[in-house]
């Protein structure tokens, strides 16, 4: 019995594909003839976001938005204490775990200073913000300047580099042990595996703090993030059972976690993955690599404006409330320009990246695997 020559999949990311090889490996990236050039897009696009008063602040809006976060937080405390000593204390951990990731959402947004009027201002919210969530502003301001500058370009966007979730093949190919078994099972044990991201997040956090590099108000975020943790989790065990508090943490962590990763992830990945030598024009570079989400203002409260990925990437200071006028303007640019324009549905999304990560998965196999004889030697 002859065992067939192993197929490997080609990723869906470009056309007419620069193929990169390791071994079995081969994935395709995006060359710059696979995305004709356009320009003088951005500049017309932006004048007419700008005539239509579309980068303007909303003071109004964001102010309503911490208001009800708050009004959020005081509700879930004052449930907790009428609770008591019960496993519906579960709940509130549930409900914290959502509250926070609606924090993240405005540390996002302070970062890209959507929220106040100057730089500094915004810097200083997004800090004390990151703080209360337990993550470094530093840490994850560096990481995701470098991915708005260049996403998903190998080499360039961290976001695609490998963290126990291989996103590329020749990472995937080179994971070990254990690492090797999740990677090879990576799109369906993805969701599982986000209720780990709000630890991961932390742990992050506190290398970066503590590592010997160069951290901007290094003192001061070791400080607000130790608080936190002090007061958070000090309450929690103070008034809980060690069972019950160490359950609700649980809880509060893995909603936390697949609340963030569930915004990220369908935002970019299964999109075209760009060669790292490769010079694109910054309009199809944005437009080209990001996905939107259709849903409407459920979506944009849901993930905190991040279902309107490709007019946040094109203009990253822009509030959350002009967004989705925006969307008509660059979709009726893209429309007349031809320049395929991303856009479905969060399920689908969702099912898009799991496919995409199982298909990267693949090159974690042994490439001297025969499935014919692996099935037949199990008879």
């Amino acid at each position: 019995m002859r065992c067939p020559k192993r197929q490997v999949p080609i990723l869906p990311s470009a056309t007419a594909p620069l193929t990169a090889t390791l071994g079995p490996v081969r994935q395709t990236y995006a060359r710059a003839e696979d995305f004709p050039s356009v320009t003088k897009a951005y500049r017309t696009v932006s004048r007419t976001v700008q005539e239509q008063g579309l980068l303007a602040r909303a003071p109004i809006f964001y102010a309503l938005v911490a208001s009800a976060i708050g009004l959020g937080f005081a509700i879930t405390i004052t449930g907790a204490i009428l609770i008591g000593n019960s496993w519906w204390q579960l709940a509130i951990g549930a409900a914290l775990g959502l509250l926070f990731t609606q924090v993240a959402f405005l540390t996002h947004e302070a970062a890209h200073r959507q929220i106040l009027s100057t730089g500094p201002a915004n810097d200083r919210l997004a800090r004390v913000f990151a703080a209360s969530i337990g993550m470094s502003y530093s840490w994850w301001d560096s990481k995701h300047s470098r991915h708005h500058a260049n996403p998903n370009q190998v080499g360039r966007d961290p976001d695609i580099e490998v963290d126990t979730i291989s996103f590329l093949e020749v990472d995937a190919a080179e994971s070990r042990g254990i690492i090797r078994w999740i990677t090879q099972r990576q799109g369906w044990l993805f969701f599982p595996l986000l209720t780990l991201e709000g630890i991961n997040l932390h742990l992050h956090g506190f290398k970066h703090l503590f590592g010997r590099g160069p951290v901007k108000a290094r003192a001061t975020e070791i400080v607000l993030i130790c608080t936190r943790f002090v007061l958070l989790f000090g309450a929690i065990f103070f008034f809980l059972p060690v069972g019950k508090a160490f359950a609700l943490s649980g809880v509060m962590l893995a909603v936390f976690g697949v609340g963030m990763g569930a915004s990220f992830a369908p935002n970019h990945k299964g999109m075209p993955v760009i060669d790292p030598n490769t010079r694109l024009d910054f309009f199809a570079k944005q437009v080209r690599t990001s996905r939107n989400i259709r849903g409407g203002w459920w979506a944009t409260v849901l993930m905190g404006g991040l279902n309107y990925q490709i007019e946040h990437h094109l203009f990253p200071s822009m509030a959350r409330p002009h967004l989705a006028k925006t969307r008509l303007i660059v979709r009726e640019f893209c429309r007349e320009n031809d320049v395929p324009y991303t856009e479905t549905s969060l399920l689908r999304s969702y099912a898009i990246v799991i496919e995409y990560l199982n298909r990267v998965g693949l090159a974690a196999r042994d490439p001297f695997d025969c499935p014919i004889a692996a099935q037949y030697g199990r008879r």
